[in-house]
């Protein structure tokens, strides 16, 4: 397999004064989608959710996030707005409202 030359060596950067990139964030809210895209499907592909019988969709709105990134990454898009952390330690992503 070849190495990337795109992905970073160091996932998690932090500015000068102390806060995360804008480009860790971006790839920790990357991430958490993705995860959470995988989820959804892996719950949806069981038995029961097919097209002959209810055809439901997947009910999961939260996930364990990435743990590529510490609970920092996670805690600074929460004050952002991006995403709601619950007690158990679930991670949400809160829709931004589009511009119209």
């Amino acid at each position: 397999m070849e190495p990337r030359d795109h992905e970073p060596g160091n996932l998690v950067e932090k500015n000068p004064d102390g806060t995360f990139t804008k480009e860790t964030l971006t790839r920790a809210m990357k991430a958490l989608k993705k995860r959470l895209k995988l989820t959804r499907l892996d719950d949806e592909s069981r038995l029961g959710h097919d097209a002959m019988s209810k055809g439901s969709r997947s009910g999961i709105v939260a996930v364990k996030a990435p743990s590529q990134y510490p609970l920092e990454v996670w805690q600074a898009l929460e004050q952002k707005g991006r995403v709601r952390i619950d007690q158990s330690g679930l991670v949400e992503v809160v829709e931004q409202p589009s511009n119209p």
